[in-house]
């Protein structure tokens, strides 16, 4: 039976459509109203509070931190500067990824570190010769995320910290109401926004707090839902759906390397050795057989399909996540790829997707194409390789004010 966070008591309160689903063992909200309508445009115009408590977080201290998290990270950790934050990944001894979260740098010797699946006892295999201490800290520490245009308005009603100074992937600490908070210019919708983490006894004096100051700028409490949908317009991958964890994939066709799942830039080869670090070499040199891109699905010719059999064109407002093949333009019987995960686009008005393809097929502007299945019959529509950030505001990484944070 899943967990109650320690935000329940306000997110059940809030929740009147009773759409729940697990996530790590506890309770999450899949959306708040019947549709999650409101919420993903409060993510894209205002701002929207998601409880991402239920992410893995762990604390890292000790002399040797940094070169510790730099052994098992693909990231040179040991240059990440005292309040920034980094994106990364970790791997096995075959450069297959394990999982990915981000890294942030509280102190000389402190560490706090996120993770989808439980890592604990991943990274404690590697503890030994390491003057480190590495704490399960999930249980102890709350997180928020408050995304879109609004949020750092909201944020300087109830805090200390200078968020006009605070830059794109920095962290500092602040006070909220006296108490201590961690905050994080990170996200998962593409957007402006924040993640806020607080020791669970101060977690509903978080929550009010922000949602009291969030009155006058249309803050809507978010879920899951509308979180999928923002996440796959901004290209942002998913465990479990856009790839798998290395250490549980039933075979090895579905462990993948970061450079196949668009997380190459992650890794830093030419230091001293870490997991996975002489097959990431030889895939570099070599060139890797895959390639997460974006998908541009020919609207018009869905649209024509549809009207064929005298119906009208059917898209979910949800984000799906299966898989679906894809083919070359020229020849519909050779399989090119897969779509993972894709969405109807309110803001783009695109129908997009996330894709798995051969490195081959990779190039931005190759058509392709999508199967659709219509009453029944398969089909498919042309789809044009993208970017996979089809949604990339540019205040998503502005900085009102220059400053060193």
């Amino acid at each position: 039976m899943p967990l109650p966070t320690p935000f329940f008591p306000r997110t059940s309160a809030l929740c009147h459509s009773m759409k729940w689903k697990e996530w790590a063992g506890y309770y999450a909200v899949c959306s708040y109203e019947t549709l999650h309508d409101t919420e993903y445009y409060a993510f894209r115009n205002s701002a929207g509070l998601l409880d991402v408590s239920p992410l893995y977080k762990y604390r890292v201290t000790g002399p040797d931190a940094a070169a510790f998290l730099s052994r098992i990270m693909v990231r040179n950790i040991e240059k990440l500067a005292i309040g920034r934050v980094s994106y990364c990944c970790w791997c096995d001894d075959h450069g297959k990824v394990v999982d990915d979260g981000t890294v942030m740098r509280r102190g000389e010797q402190e560490f706090f570190v996120t993770s989808a699946d439980p890592c604990y006892s991943w990274f404690s295999r590697f503890l030994r010769g390491y003057k480190v201490e590495l704490s399960d800290i999930s249980d102890q520490v709350a997180g928020l995320a408050l995304q879109g245009p609004t949020s750092r308005d909201i944020l300087k009603q109830v805090c200390d910290a200078d968020l006009d100074g605070l830059k794109y992937f920095a962290t500092c600490k602040a006070r909220v109401n006296g108490f201590e908070v961690y905050i994080s210019r990170t996200g998962y919708t593409g957007d402006l926004g924040y993640e806020l983490w607080v020791d669970h006894e101060h977690a509903l004096k978080l929550w009010d707090a922000i949602m009291a100051a969030g009155k006058n700028y249309d803050i809507r409490p978010a879920g899951l839902d509308a979180l999928d949908v923002t996440r796959v317009e901004a290209g942002l991958i998913l465990k479990d759906v856009d790839y798998f964890n290395a250490l549980h994939a039933l075979i090895d066709d579905r462990k993948s390397s970061p450079y196949e799942i668009s997380l190459g830039w992650t890794v830093d080869l030419d230091r001293a050795p870490f997991n996975g670090q002489a097959a990431l070499q030889a895939e570099k040199e070599e060139g890797s057989k895959w390639a997460i891109v974006g998908l541009d699905i020919d609207w018009p010719q869905l649209e024509e399909l549809y009207y064929k059999r005298g119906l009208p064109p059917v898209l979910s407002n949800h984000a799906w996540r299966s898989s679906i093949p894809i083919y070359t333009a020229k020849d519909k019987r050779i399989q090119a790829g897969y779509a993972t995960s894709g969405t109807w686009s309110p803001i783009l008005k695109k129908n997009i997707a996330l894709a798995t393809v051969q490195k081959k097929y990779d190039k931005i502007g190759t058509e392709l194409q999508f199967e659709v299945t219509v009453e029944h019959v398969r089909h498919t529509v042309s789809a044009i390789v993208s970017k996979t950030q089809f949604y990339n505001p540019e205040r998503k990484t502005f900085t009102p004010k220059s400053s060193k944070s």
